[in-house]
């Protein structure tokens, strides 16, 4: 659950689970002493012990009212190869709120806090409403129309807005840019801006850390404990550089991938790596021995 959290920050994957790490290991919080603000970070459990949820509610009801609590707890489905010992990374306290903790934390520290603090908040709150409309609006002898959805009730975003503080976020999220604005029937409109644009098919965008981690998680290779390391040796052995956070291949990335791939087929295959990583799996749950994997 919080994993997902995790790509949304700016700075380097290492960088994240090194911050994430200190703030597990505990932040002095003057006359609190040292507190360690999250739980345990090398997990992609989503489940929840039973008092946090309570806590949690509690502060939705006390903070929000009684709309934005479902009736009982919401529990979601963890993915069959998750690493489940730990809970799912959440605040150890829903009480340290991202402010109430802001002047202990530097900048990085507050980044990953708050976005670890928010994403648990909403995941146990109601989900926000729209309606789906379709604007029909006259402009001379011309009718230009727009699709979209308008909010009617806020819910989880009231804490947690995907891509409200990233503009670059924001212009990648489908839904908002499908966002109307509340207008009533024969409202009168004031053109602001005329913009006429061109759009030529193109092709997929190069991956960023973000995408880059999805795309392995989808694709069954790898594990939480193993991401930041994979990110930080393409890197470091200068397989790929950045540019404007995206991976580009060097020419050495290139040169040492089709080396590989054509002398070693069978194995520099995501079908084979994504295999290996679930019989790993079934031998470590005792399904399979270690001679038959």
């Amino acid at each position: 659950m919080q994993q997902e959290a995790f790509r949304k920050l700016r700075f380097p994957a290492r960088r994240t689970m090194q911050v994430a790490q200190h703030l597990y290991e505990g932040i002095d919080l003057g006359d609190e002493g040292s507190v360690g603000l999250i739980t345990y970070m090398r997990t992609d459990s989503t489940r929840v012990g039973e008092g946090a949820l309570g806590a949690v509610r509690s502060y939705i009801k006390q903070e929000f009212g009684e709309a934005f609590l479902p009736g009982a707890p919401i529990h979601y489905r963890g993915k069959k190869d998750a690493q489940d010992a730990h809970e799912a990374v959440r605040p150890t306290e829903v009480g340290h709120t991202p402010d109430s903790v802001r002047k202990y934390l530097d900048d990085d520290q507050f980044k990953l806090y708050k976005l670890i603090w928010q994403r648990f908040v909403a995941s146990q709150m109601n989900p926000a409403v729209f309606d789906q409309t379709t604007i029909d609006i006259t402009a001379g002898d011309y009718l230009l129309r727009a699709t979209g959805s308008v909010e009617k009730f806020k819910g989880f975003r009231a804490v947690y807005e995907e891509g409200k503080d990233d503009k670059a976020e924001m212009a990648d999220d489908e839904e908002l840019r499908l966002r109307l604005p509340q207008v009533s029937e024969r409202e009168l409109l004031h053109l602001r801006k005329l913009l006429p644009e061109q759009h030529f098919t193109e092709p997929p965008p190069r991956y960023n850390e973000a995408t880059l981690v999805k795309a392995l998680e989808e694709k069954g290779i790898g594990r939480p404990s193993t991401y930041a390391t994979i990110l930080s040796v393409i890197q470091n052995r200068e397989y790929v550089q950045k540019h404007q956070g995206r991976f580009f291949p060097t020419e050495l990335g290139m040169l040492v991938s089709d080396l590989l791939v054509k002398s070693f087929s069978d194995i520099f295959d995501v079908a084979y790596t994504a295999r290996m990583e679930e019989e790993l799996d079934e031998v470590e749950e005792g399904k399979l021995t270690w001679t038959q994997a």
